[in-house]
């Protein structure tokens, strides 16, 4: 009877696995989830289809590996700036600069979350988009509600309003940030947040 057990030779080497989730991240992102074939994955790895299929069963085992590993890493940085108990406008800025160090790491990844999540967070497999969606939330409406609260940031500001404000203008950047560009992902962060804090930090 044939061993069906893979030998360590046989088995995917990890640096490959990580060059074509690379590969497919960038396909998802450019022609979106639904639009993208294994072939055409496997056409911009130069392998062949089946191929493929060696290293991921499924092109949505793909998508997941890409989606997770970008949102736990960006909760690794998130959740080291909340327990920092850092004032609310450092820990706005904090979490600013994590955002560009994780368009900088995962900018496929982005626009795939950004383009994909709604639907896709209706699937039992992908839910874990919804939650991670709420604790974005919270942490941001709680940094700013506390900003508010103690003074640091304008008092008659609609704090959810200025949420979507921060949000958008923060990763919309991904679409058009590309790494290794003229400004690090720090000095972005320094940029942006100099233009939004002018209008939320309370005027001395």
């Amino acid at each position: 009877m044939p061993n069906s057990k893979k030998t360590a030779a046989e088995r995917p080497a990890p640096e490959r696995r990580g060059e074509l989730l690379a590969t497919a991240a960038e396909v998802f992102a450019a022609h979106g989830y639904n639009a993208t074939t294994v072939r055409r994955i496997a056409d911009e790895a130069g392998i062949l289809a089946g191929s493929l299929y060696y290293h991921f069963d499924s092109k949505e085992s793909m998508l997941d590996e890409i989606l997770s590993a970008f949102l736990d890493e960006l909760w690794d940085g998130y959740d080291a700036v909340l327990a920092a108990r850092l004032g609310p406008r450092e820990t706005l800025e904090a979490l600013v600069t994590e955002s560009f160090r994780e368009i900088d790491r995962h900018r496929p990844a982005v626009a795939i979350y950004q383009r994909e999540s709604r639907h896709l967070a209706l699937q039992p497999r992908f839910a874990y988009l919804a939650d991670s969606q709420r604790r974005f939330e919270q942490a941001w409406l709680g940094t700013l509600r506390r900003g508010a609260a103690a003074g640091v940031f304008r008092a008659d500001l609609d704090v959810r309003l200025a949420y979507r404000f921060v949000r958008d203008t923060v990763w919309v950047a991904a679409s058009w940030y590309r790494p290794g560009g003229a400004h690090s992902p720090e000095e972005i962060a320094r940029q942006y947040l100099s233009m939004v804090l002018e209008g939320i930090a309370v005027r001395e």
